[in-house]
């Protein structure tokens, strides 16, 4: 009898037992997150002449190669194949969560630059942040001989730009971004006083619209335009509009688009585009290339 009570003891206890560590695991299982954010709103941190809100993971370094032929005039270049307007090789790290840094040269007036990304909102799935907020900045160095500047500063220029983007949904992003250009140098001309006036505004401003929609999981068709808003006394900059296919793989983006923008730095193009996209001669090629 004794035996069959002391049996009936080690089983309640048992039960009791297993009953507590379940109540405790259940306890413990962490919530399910509901605002996880979306992924892959762009294959990349650029998109033809425009950044976008992406930053890679911390720890990630990457190279863009960006490339821009001739304008498609006439046979003689092979419609800008045989001619370069400019070249951007660029390198950039992410050292803590949302932060890329970077610096580049670019080909045309041996321009280097030095730029920050900053990721200050990302879009959740469900709840949370319906758009991704990002900051772009660039400070351009002109570092051309001596001789063709006045003063150290007039070497520098600016590019800040904040970039709201939306992954519509698996194959459409799109993105909007105001932006302003500032070049420390302007052309200028002495009027009938004796006195410099300045034929272009110091700041310009302007917006882009960038877009990618997925044909396949590693093919896009890509778009973008850019729109000066500044009136300057003379030389506006032209608008902007651009288009052409993207192609993903594991470690590489690349893109080859037609054109409008020569310049690979935003704010070259901002200040100095004079491609007209309604003329004849207007665009050119040119492609970029980013890995991871």
């Amino acid at each position: 009898m004794a035996n069959v009570v002391m049996f009936g003891a080690l089983v309640v206890m048992l039960s009791c037992t297993t009953i507590s560590k379940a109540q405790d695991s259940t306890a413990a299982a962490p919530a399910v997150p509901t605002n996880k954010p979306v992924k892959g709103t762009f294959s990349g941190p650029v998109l033809i002449d425009n950044q976008t809100v992406m930053v890679p993971n911390k720890g990630t370094f990457t190279f863009d190669f960006e490339h821009r032929f001739g304008n498609l005039n006439n046979y003689s270049d092979m419609y800008g194949l045989f001619n370069i307007t400019s070249i951007l090789l660029d390198f950039n790290y992410v050292p803590i969560k949302n932060v890329e840094v970077g610096f580049g040269l670019c080909s045309y007036n041996m321009t280097w630059d030095l730029n920050l990304k900053l990721a200050l909102m990302r879009q959740s799935k469900t709840g949370g942040w319906p758009v991704s907020i990002s900051y772009y900045g660039d400070m351009g160095i002109d570092s051309r001989d001596k001789s063709n500047f006045v003063s150290v500063s007039d070497r520098y220029t600016y590019f800040n730009e904040i970039m709201i983007a939306r992954k519509i949904n698996d194959k459409l992003s799109l993105q909007v971004a105001p932006n302003l250009a500032y070049f420390c140098d302007v052309p200028a001309y002495m009027d009938a006083n004796n006195k410099i006036q300045s034929t272009m505004q110091n700041t310009q401003f302007a917006f882009s619209v960038v877009g990618r929609y997925k044909l396949s999981p590693t093919v896009a068709i890509i778009a973008d335009y850019d729109q000066p808003l500044t009136q300057n006394v003379t030389t506006n900059p032209h608008p902007n509009l651009g288009g052409g296919i993207e192609f993903e793989t594991s470690g590489h983006t690349f893109q080859l688009f037609l054109t409008n923008y020569g310049y690979c730095l935003p704010q070259y193009n901002s200040f100095l585009n004079q491609n007209d996209y309604t003329k004849r001669g207007g665009f050119l090629l040119g492609f970029n290339v980013t890995r991871f």
